[in-house]
């Protein structure tokens, strides 16, 4: 039975949508506008997806733990997007205006949000309290109302699709969702391989929200200018050349902005700032007198006498016994070299580094070489640009009497793999008989559970470990992964861990060789003594497929 129901009411669906227009009025042909709302969907998915790696990329190099920053943005940005689309159906009777009004507000917050975050973690980030977790609480922001805004571009750009010519909803989603994941696609692969290194983070993101405001205002006030009225375009045009202007204003001012943000993160003695392709680098001092730091990616890699200090614990230590061979992973400053060279009875020391433009610097900055005692120019070290795990998969067997990992901190994402049992099994095999294996493994006092999961991994691997540990003295930025942290109330030391194939090698220093200048024998008995007080027992080994930092 068919149930009697009262005619719709002029102007009203019988579906309770909103009521359709007409065809749109366009200046070109219906095929020619088609091609031109493709088109656009194709730039604004590329300018969307830009956005996304924008934040990933840089709350990663900011807050550290690249796999957490990139789940969170990832997780909220999508979720924000369903939210987007189901808010942007109440717009869909006014569909140009409010495209053109959406796609000016996301190219200004996508546009800014490099800059912004930067700014927050520069003037705030030592403030400690609340505003310690202020870059945080702007990234998950952020990645909301991006997500928000980009959401909300399907239906619309649907609607007005469907203006232009009808068709059915399959076809139309299909044409709309290939121009979206093709753009996507381009915006992908523009942002490492062509943003990123020629522009900058900051340049890259502000260009980015420029070609997205330029699409949104072409397409509306070019296409569908007369499904607007008088006040509505001008509304939108000013709008549009406001935001145009902001972003304008903030290129021009990017790089005074960043020399200022810079001054701010590491004090007003910077000399040398540069980024390479694996890594932003930043030398402090080194002249006048004044102590020489070195910054890689924000993290403190050393500063005045603690630089000797560190290096003395991680070299003298391996080098008590046959060093004839000496391998370097990491290490591109040359310091390790320059230890490793003080011992006679070297032959040759291979450096294996991951950033090829630390080792120019090491090589040509004047303070800097002078520090490493120019190791660069000793015809006994030989350097390979490279990763470290897959350089070691290619070196022979039994080809060193010393290998000692100066990497980075095992808790920061890249260099989880360079902290694995299987890194260190390749180690092992590269290790001469009574060969010896030394590990930076991070810092003991604020992060033992770490500290003990690289000593724990490493005894997985065969070798029998002698951990250790030196105290820093010099006060100055965290070494942590989370960039974030309060360094000023964090305890200063390194964790080391000695290793060998065959029985625990005994952790002494050679009374044959120079005397270190900041290490003796009897604060190295005792720091080993103390750092076994810290001990976390039945901790599992860190492997490629179950990372435990």
């Amino acid at each position: 039975m068919i149930e009697p129901h009262a005619p719709a009411r002029p102007g009203v669906r019988p579906d309770g949508g909103p009521p359709r227009h007409g065809p749109a009025r366009l200046p070109v042909r219906p095929d020619t506008g088609r091609f031109l709302v493709l088109a656009c969907v194709f730039v604004c998915a590329a300018c969307g997806l830009v956005y996304e790696l924008e934040l990933v990329a840089f709350a990663s190099s900011l807050m550290g733990d690249s796999v957490t920053q990139a789940s969170v943005v990832l997780s909220v940005m999508v979720f924000a997007m369903g939210i987007g689309s189901l808010a942007a159906k109440r717009l869909r009777r006014f569909a140009a205006a409010g495209f053109g009004a959406l796609e000016a507000t996301l190219a200004l917050v996508g546009g800014c949000s490099a800059m912004t975050l930067y700014a927050v973690f520069a003037w705030t980030g030592d403030w400690g309290g609340l505003w310690a977790d202020g870059p945080r609480v702007l990234l998950v922001a952020f990645s909301l109302a991006i997500g928000l805004l980009i959401g909300a571009e399907v239906p619309l750009l649907m609607e007005l699709i469907q203006r232009i010519r009808r068709q059915d909803a399959g076809g139309a989603v299909a044409d709309l969702f290939a121009a979206d994941y093709v753009g996507a696609l381009v915006g992908g692969l523009a942002f490492p391989f062509l943003l990123l290194p020629f522009l900058g983070q900051l340049t890259s993101s502000l260009l980015t929200g420029a070609v997205n405001v330029l699409a949104g205002a072409a397409l509306v006030l070019g296409l569908f200018r007369r499904d607007l009225t008088c006040r509505a375009r001008c509304v939108l045009l000013v709008a549009n050349i406001t935001v145009l202007g902001v972003l304008a204003c903030a290129a021009v001012l990017v790089d005074d902005f960043e020399r200022a943000a810079r001054q701010a993160v590491y004090g007003d003695d910077v000399r040398v700032a540069l980024r390479t392709g694996v890594q932003e680098i930043v030398l402090t001092g080194g002249t006048e007198g004044r102590p020489l730091g070195i910054y890689l990616d924000g993290r403190l890699r050393f500063a005045g006498r603690d630089e000797r200090r560190y290096h003395e614990a991680l070299v003298r230590p391996a080098m008590s016994g046959p060093h004839a061979r000496v391998l370097i992973l990491g290490g591109g400053d040359g310091l390790a070299a320059r230890e490793a060279l003080g011992h006679p009875g070297v032959r040759r020391v291979d450096v294996v580094a991951v950033d090829p433009g630390l080792v120019r610097l090491a090589r040509t900055d004047p303070a800097l070489s002078r520090l490493n005692a120019h190791a660069y120019g000793d015809p006994r070290v030989r350097v390979a640009a490279g990763e470290p795990f897959r350089w070691l998969r290619g070196a022979p067997a039994a080809a060193y009497d010393v290998i000692m990992a100066d990497l980075p901190d095992p808790g920061i994402t890249a260099s989880t793999k360079l902290y694995s049992q299987e890194f260190y099994g390749l180690a092992r095999r590269a290790l001469a008989p009574g060969g010896r294996l030394v590990v930076h493994a991070g810092q003991v006092a604020t992060r033992p559970r770490v500290f003990w999961t690289v000593e724990a991994t490493m005894r997985a691997a065969g070798l029998h470990t002698a951990p250790y540990r030196v105290a820093g003295r010099d006060v100055g930025r965290t070494t942590d992964p989370d960039r974030s942290a309060d360094a000023s109330r964090a305890p200063r030391d390194w964790g080391f861990v000695l290793a060998t194939a065959e029985t625990r090698p005994p952790l002494c220093l050679d009374r044959r060789e120079p005397a270190p200048r900041t290490l003796t024998q009897a604060e190295l008995t005792a720091d080993a003594r103390a750092v076994e007080g810290t001990r976390v027992d039945g901790l599992s080994a860190s492997t490629l497929l179950h990372p435990r930092y």
